[in-house]
């Protein structure tokens, strides 16, 4: 079966229709940063802070208190589950474009690895294992550039038809 480059001869009107749901995906993916950096996680202190709680500092300008386990349950198993199905619609759109096929499979595999390093992490990191907080940083930078390299290639590939019709 031949899908390399399959995108890009799609018609017009499928490729505004993969386009404009790349461009929602992005919008809601990017908004969950903005909520990240609004909590100051982004940084080791900051993620141990909003997970472990802060109630021995009292200069602390917010008060947080260490998260309970049905709320860090909730947290993990939401952000497994809706991740995952994130990242799989978008790497099925990434194997239709025209790539390198080592290109395609880290874009659409190591994704799934910093979801479970992140959200596992951040479990692991709750637990007590503080120098995970580490790994979600890590694993949360790679999965937000694979998340831009893969949407940046879909929709170029979606507005530049392909020249073989």
């Amino acid at each position: 079966m031949i899908y390399n480059g399959l995108l890009s001869t799609f018609p017009k009107e499928i490729r505004l229709f993969i386009g404009a749901f790349v461009i929602i995906l992005s919008i809601g993916f990017f908004t969950g940063l903005l909520f990240i950096k609004e909590t100051e996680s982004t940084t080791p202190a900051g993620i141990e802070e909003n997970y472990l709680g802060n109630e021995e500092d009292e200069e602390a300008t917010v008060m947080k208190f260490k998260k309970g386990d049905r709320e860090m349950l909730t947290i993990v198993h939401t952000h497994i589950l809706s991740m995952s199905m994130i990242f799989f619609l978008l790497g099925g759109l990434v194997w239709l474009t025209h790539l390198p096929k080592k290109w395609k499979l880290f874009l659409t595999i190591e994704p799934f690895l910093s979801v479970i390093l992140t959200f596992g992490g951040i479990y692991l990191m709750w637990k007590g294992i503080s120098w995970f907080k580490y790994v979600v940083i890590f694993s949360g930078i790679l999965m937000t550039f694979t998340f831009t390299c893969s949407a940046a290639v879909v929709l170029w590939q979606c507005a530049r038809p392909s020249q073989k019709r």
